[in-house]
């Protein structure tokens, strides 16, 4: 693994807590040699995530809709800006360019990103681990959800369980480190589908 994508919000949320566990994250990810790779702005989770990295000497891509950059929430000391043309490319190219993917606490934009990556696991475009950092039980009641889709029969259990769960960022890199897909599929070209 050389990079990971987190998915986070762009606001701090209401509590410190969630703040902490985006710069926790930003210095363990430069501790074990990864780079980050996120969505670009400077504000909220996003961006103590992007400067914890920097300021630690790591490497951040960050990739933004030209649409944003014009609107000045960029982030301009990174490793790396990426512009793509609108929300679409930025979800392709944020999954090129990473071996695995994190969720912290966000909002829509978050769970969209988080959503769109899971269902391209579930149909085998991609065999990358994924994986929700459950900052104080923000995402119990996703997970309940998650569970309740399966005994609805919505969703597989083998798919649910190829979302990892974990309270730990650490865990989660261990976790990530010896991965192996749990979902049984033939990779599928995304770009051909």
């Amino acid at each position: 693994m050389k990079r990971i994508c987190v998915f986070m919000g762009s606001s701090p949320g209401a509590r410190p807590v969630y703040a902490e566990a985006a710069r926790d994250l930003g210095r363990l990810l430069v501790e074990r040699g990864l780079e980050l790779v996120y969505g670009g702005s400077k504000t909220g989770l996003m961006g103590e995530a992007a400067d914890t990295v920097l300021a630690a000497g790591g490497s951040v891509h960050g990739v933004m809709p030209r649409a944003l950059v014009n609107a000045g929430i960029a982030h301009e000391g990174l490793t790396a800006t990426h512009v793509t043309e609108n929300m679409h490319e930025r979800k392709a190219l944020m999954s090129d360019l990473s071996d695995g993917f994190i969720a912290l606490p966000g909002g829509i934009g978050t769970l969209e990103e988080l959503f769109e990556i899971f269902t391209w696991s579930q149909l085998g475009f991609h065999g990358k681990p994924l994986a929700l950092l459950n900052v104080d039980g923000y995402y119990d009641g996703l997970t309940t959800f998650l569970s309740h889709a399966v005994e609805e029969r919505f969703l597989k259990q083998a798919h649910k369980d190829a979302l990892i769960l974990e309270k730990d960022a650490r865990t989660i890199l261990d976790a990530f480190a010896v991965y192996k897909p749990q979902v049984e599929a033939k990779w599928i070209d995304r770009k051909q589908a």
